[in-house]
């Protein structure tokens, strides 16, 4: 994202502290403090300060900390829950040894609800992670900004003539069109099985299986950017 904001010859002045301290949101403001380090000592960002006629950048690099940071609140949100339920028992029958005596207590533990809808929300967050750089992406590769001094395509030779990165934007497109097919959440679908004993199901395996492949589609569109801005800063 720092990369492209490079790249795009766009500005930093939407990283000011203060206003993502005014917004309370944890996850934005890390975002941009992180964002400020990566362009920390950056002259193509200063090269525009004077007679610059942009007033703003477009929302793919304006508001990089609103949806990565609210993205970023997500993964921790997933991250505690993984790990509270990597310490926790989720056997039925339980067995009980202590207190006001032994017992045998037939439970719910076992339900997958309480990481369902964790990994139904961490492919959510990971397709904005994915979209918003596939964005820059497109902004990157069509040149629509004539301050940004990119050629179209990021072609090396004549644009027409050399298609540049064209293709690997129609890769992260492709890429960001299948997240947001996998985006339907997997725990709201409930079928019942059982003979109706187990007749509200949390279907966590397919939101982990979702969760896994939109991993592995947002780090390609990631990279993608990676090597997009690479070739705008070059």
């Amino acid at each position: 994202a720092a990369m492209s904001i490079d790249a795009s010859r766009g500005t930093d002045a939407f990283l000011d502290d203060r206003i993502h301290a005014a917004r309370c949101q944890p996850g934005q403001r890390q975002t941009a403090e992180e964002l400020r380090a990566w362009l920390a000592g950056t002259e193509i960002v200063g090269s525009h300060a004077a007679n610059d006629p942009r007033v703003q950048d477009p929302y793919s690099l304006r508001c990089m900390p609103q949806v990565i940071g609210a993205a970023r609140d997500c993964f921790s949100y997933v991250k505690q829950a993984v790990e509270r339920e990597l310490g926790a028992v989720t056997d039925n029958p339980l067995v009980f040894t202590h207190g006001a005596g032994d017992a045998i207590v037939s439970g719910g533990n076992f339900h997958g609800m309480p990481l369902a809808i964790p990994l139904d929300a961490l492919t959510i967050a990971l397709t904005h992670v994915a979209g918003i750089s596939e964005r820059r992406v497109f902004w990157m590769t069509a040149a629509f900004d004539s301050e940004s001094h990119l050629k179209p395509y990021l072609a090396a030779g004549q644009p027409g003539l050399s298609s540049g990165l064209m293709i690997a934007q129609y890769t992260a497109a492709a890429c960001c069109n299948e997240l947001i097919t996998l985006c339907t959440p997997a725990s709201v679908s409930n079928v019942g099985t059982s003979a109706g004993m187990e007749d509200y199901n949390s279907f966590g395996p397919r939101a982990a299986a979702k969760a896994r492949r939109a991993v592995k589609l947002a780090r390609s569109v990631v990279a993608i950017e990676l090597l997009t801005a690479a070739a705008g800063l070059y």
